[in-house]
């Protein structure tokens, strides 16, 4: 069975289902009656006057149960879902080092202490990037005879070549045609457009501007050759010569060459005049527009495969369901409302059409590996669609399975995975029917219908692709039919008449979901008489969700930061519970063939961000698949140590896929990035801290943290310059070239050093290794101030103070490290707030959220909430483009959509209420003016300890505190300390002066 939610233990899928009734019966944390009472339901849920447009995916609201993930829109006349299996990926099993690279090491090391960085750079691209997955060289010759074939056919130039079939596209799309909804059109594809020439332009040679065209183009007027274009960043400008035109109607074709990825027209992203012809002595705004729509037709759909570094996460498929009740002008749709509700994880539609009211649910089950669609109507016999399945992938193929059940397979493009996906109906009522064909499920007059959808692809792990999804898919389906009726056929359970109980697998599902979401309960703002949500805070949720973020600020919606960090807490649940799998760029939801950075794991910043809430806002159980990533990446980035850099160890660059790739990609002067072991491993030791689980420690961190710690220590060199040891070649993500010594690199090292030490001394032993640790981070490289009261970004003083660079790389050790504190070094942090001064507040998604964070660790609470408000705009800015902020659905834009703003924006939120880094837990260290009142429970601190904090006129009311093992612990409130001496499992109660209230021994805890 493939490694997904649905393989933890018998025993722990066990205790889930028993405890099934109790956890219905408390769907939010109840904490006696000396405690405010938890946010009403409706305060956490996301809802919508009208349903999401299929070109608008951000709009459609997302369920997942890190299995499978989905996109419900919510439409009418047709729904759409369209979903993902977390397995489904480009690539197949290889190995992605360069062998024998480390020869060209010293070499590369010499050109960068000599100063000559583009010399270092040019032998790293040639000898020191990782292992494409086809031939660079082969695919050169390919292309070549390819591009030949495609060129030789140009009939589709002359003026009187017949176009009427062609299919028609509107131009530009900016984000290629891919958004447009044309999906997998790599090759050679064929433009046309008719365009006037007035009688005043005759004789005159024109210009047409047509923006950005990806990738290559040639360009006709009236079946002659004008010329070409190539690059995504040239701006076509093709002069049109008098000869070849004439008076009236004349006709510009292209063809466009596209090799990879999102290809045509892309247009511009200014005001740059586009799409315009214009006499050579005019300006484009005196000239004449150009139709946007354009005819096209596909040429040739097969170029020759593209060398890639690495794998793209994929979609899997789409559900239509169209409803074929007849259409009555005379009761048309009213009252239709679309929401997610966070606390029950779970989409709504509905709407009345006359007198009838519909009804549709859709949750991915948090406790079995299936999707389940419900629909209903208020009077019998009036639910009447069908449904069918679809996908992008061009090798499919659709088939009926049963009498109620449709399949579908298909395989990726040039990929070793398959994939295969069953939908099986239920219909309700004595009249209802239902006809099945090779590709569609229909039901008439029924009372109610539901749907499951289950999927599986034939990956086991990085190297085995043996699986068989359509055994996996039956065995899924099985097991559902038996819930609620194992004691009744079970040689036949298609046979039965409640084929997979609905009501007891929400309630399964329910059961196991607030198992996880009910750890923690937040609420900001005033309290009003009746000890519910403030009246502002109603009127504010009274608003359809996309209208609540146009209008929202912290004044008078206070509600919408909670909604925005318990939406972060659900999308954490939904992408990456445990037993599933690590969130990726894009969680476990992505739409396209080629997603934005192939929806993979970044990891010089985007996979840490997506678990910096993990801990703190109680769910630490979502670390697991990210640990079983790294044990993957910690496996395979062994051969990268060895081919690349001659070291023991692992080792890892700024990107990873499902195949576990550790190579460095992309370019040399950014791909060459030392820290992702590094960082990563300080998961592995936040994990310990936060739960004080010796065991993981013993058995899982530690060994990967010795590991990637002797790669460090074998490929620092001393730097001729200062003596000191240092990381090269190495970069600071993403900016500034390759270089010897970036100061992210040794904050990241000093950690890893740091904690191998700690831990060591935890688990007892290691004394000879961590001795050799010790002398070793001595001699490393500190963190040094630059001329102008920076904290210097490299060795060389060479900070700009006009650079608002995305990437604050060196502030790692302000957070998430905490190399540089307050209470260690006040001079060192007054540098790196200087540092972040000079930044400045720009940026989008995760760089926001970053620098969020950061603000709230230098304790400067009205600046991080500046930054949270920054996250929590329209991203839908002048003239419908795209800017950073949150789309309709709360789903962070960068853009466009990144998961790692939504986790990295609660996190900041967790810092501003709670630090523990330093070894004292810091209560309220950067409360924000404007949130001078709140509560919230479950938040947890390092050292093992759990939280309840209540607030009111800024000023910290009361505290609660437990532990889960004996022992002393400092609390801190602005200037106010206290020692206290915790029991496991104990709670203790504190007044904002920070004096017992309540003896340990009284205490009744209620939230268990």
């Amino acid at each position: 069975m493939s490694s997904s939610l649905f393989s933890l233990s018998k025993t722990v899928r066990q205790l889930m289902v028993l405890s099934c009734a109790v956890l219905l019966l408390s769907c939010h944390i109840d904490t006696g009656n000396d405690q405010q009472q938890a946010v009403k339901p409706d305060e956490l849920v996301l809802w919508y006057n009208q349903s999401a447009q299929d070109q608008h995916w951000t709009d459609a609201l997302p369920i997942g149960n890190g299995h499978l993930g989905a996109m419900v829109f919510g439409g009418v006349d047709t729904d759409h879902i369209q979903f993902n299996e977390s397995s489904l990926w480009t690539g197949r099993p290889r190995n992605y080092a360069h062998p024998g690279a480390y020869k060209y090491l010293d070499q590369i090391r010499q050109l960068i202490f000599a100063g000559k960085q583009s010399e270092a750079e040019a032998l790293a691209e040639a000898h020191f990037m990782g292992i494409k997955d086809h031939d660079p060289k082969a695919y050169l010759k390919l292309k070549s005879d390819w591009l030949k074939k495609v060129r030789q056919d140009t009939t589709a130039a002359s003026e009187k070549f017949d176009d009427s079939r062609w299919q028609t596209m509107q131009l530009p799309l900016i984000n290629g045609w891919e958004s447009g909804g044309h999906q997998g059109l790599d090759g050679a594809l064929w433009f046309r457009v008719d365009f006037e020439v007035p009688a005043e332009w005759t004789g005159q040679d024109l210009y047409v501007d047509l923006g950005r065209i990806r990738d290559q183009d040639y360009c006709y007027v009236n079946g002659h050759y004008v010329g070409m274009g190539a690059g995504i960043s040239t701006k076509r400008h093709y002069l049109l010569k008098a000869q070849n035109l004439h008076v009236g109607q004349n006709v510009l074709a292209i063809q466009v060459i596209n090799f990879f990825d999102k290809g045509g027209f892309t247009g511009v992203k200014n005001d740059r005049p586009i799409f315009v012809v214009y006499p050579t002595n005019a300006t484009p705004k005196e000239g004449r527009p150009l139709s946007r729509t354009w005819k096209y037709w596909v040429q040739n759909d097969a170029p020759p495969a593209y060398p890639q570094y690495e794998a793209s996460y994929q979609p899997f498929g789409d559900i239509y369901i169209k409803n074929l009740s007849e259409a009555d002008p005379k009761n048309p749709i009213s009252h239709y409302r679309r929401s997610l509700d966070l606390r029950e994880a779970t989409v709504q539609v509905s709407y009345q059409k006359g007198a009838i009211k519909y009804n549709r649910t859709y949750f991915a089950s948090a406790a079995d590996p299936v999707m389940v669609f419900k629909l209903k109507a208020s009077q019998p016999g009036k639910i009447s669609f069908q449904a069918r399945f679809a996908t992008l992938h061009k090798a499919h193929q659709y088939f009926k399975i049963d009498s109620q059940t449709i399949g579908m397979k298909l395989q990726v493009k040039d990929g070793a995975l398959r994939g295969y996906s069953a939908l099986r109906i239920n219909a309700n009522g004595t009249r209802a029917s239902v006809l099945v064909t090779d590709s569609t499920l229909e039901v008439s007059h029924a009372d109610s219908v539901v749907l499951y959808t289950v999927a599986a692809t034939n990956f086991v792990n990085a190297k085995d692709v043996t699986g068989k999804p359509d055994s996996l898919c039956k065995a899924y389906l099985a097991k559902i039919a038996l819930i609620g009726n194992d004691s009744r056929n079970p040689g036949n359970p298609s046979s039965h008449s409640e084929w997979g109980d609905y009501d007891l697998l929400y309630k399964r599902h329910e059961a196991a979901y607030h198992q996880l979401f009910d750890s923690f309960d937040l609420h900001l703002g005033p309290e009003n008489s009746n000890n519910n949500a403030s009246s502002g805070t109603d009127q504010a949720a009274s608003l359809p969700t996309d209208q609540r973020i146009k209008a929202f600020s912290v004044k008078s919606d206070p509600g919408l930061i909670t909604l925005y960090t318990q939406y972060a807490r659900y999308l954490m649940i939904s992408a990456t519970p445990p037993g599933g799998r690590a969130a990726n760029l894009q969680g476990i939801w992505n739409d396209l063939l080629t997603p934005p950075w192939g929806s993979k794991y970044t990891t010089n910043i985007n996979l840490e961000m997506n678990y910096w809430p993990a801990e703190k806002l109680n769910l630490s159980a979502c670390t697991t698949p990210l640990f079983k990533l790294i044990e993957v990446i910690a496996k395979t980035g062994s051969l990268t140590a060895k081919e690349q850099y001659g070291a023991p160890g692992w080792v890892l660059h700024h990107n990873t896929d499902i195949w576990g790739a550790t190579a460095p990609i992309d370019a040399a002067k950014h791909g060459i990035w030392l820290g992702g072991a590094a960082w990563l491993c300080h998961h592995l030791y936040e994990h310990y801290l936060f739960t004080r689980d010796s065991v993981f420690l013993r058995d899982t961190a530690y060994p990967i943290m010795k590991r990637a710690a002797a790669f460090y220590q074998h490929i620092l060199v001393k730097d001729p310059k200062t003596g000191y040891l240092v990381s090269a070649p190495s970069n600071s993500p993403e900016h500034g070239g390759l270089v010897a010594g970036p100061t992210m690199d040794h904050q990241l090292i000093c950690d890893l050093f740091s904690n191998c030490i700690h831990a060591a001394k935890v688990l007892g032993g290691d004394s000879a290794f961590n001795s050799e640790l010790k002398e070793e981070y001595k001699k490393i490289a500190p963190n040094q101030i630059g001329q102008y009261g920076q904290l210097q970004e490299w060795m060389q003083d060479i900070d700009d103070t006009s650079d608002t660079h995305r990437h604050v790389s060196h502030l790692w050790g302000v957070y998430p490290g905490n190399d540089i504190s307050w209470d260690k070094d006040s001079a060192m942090m007054r540098a790196a707030r200087q540092s972040l001064i000079y930044r400045g507040d720009g940026g989008t998604g995760w760089s926001v959220a970053w620098k969020l964070n950061l603000w709230a660790r230098f304790k400067d609470g009205n600046h991080a909430l500046k930054l949270l408000k920054e996250l929590l705009r329209p991203a839908e800015g002048a003239a419908g483009r795209e800017r950073g902020g949150v789309y309709h659905n709360l789903m962070d834009a960068h853009p466009p959509f990144q998961i790692d703003g939504n986790f990295g924006g609660a996190a900041g939120l967790a810092e501003m209420l709670v630090q523990s880094q330093n070894g004292y837990i810091d209560l309220l260290p950067a409360l924000p003016d404007s949130l001078a009142e709140g509560w919230v429970k479950g938040i947890k601190a390092r050292g093992g300890y759990e939280l309840r904090l209540f607030w009111q006129h800024h000023q910290l009311q009361k505290v609660q505190i437990s532990g889960v093992i004996n022992g002393s612990c400092e609390l801190r409130y602005g200037k106010l300390q206290r020692q206290i001496q915790v029991s496991a499992g104990k709670w203790y109660t504190l007044d904002g002066a920070l004096q017992p209230i309540q003896p340990a021994d009284d205490f009744k805890d209620n939230t268990k």
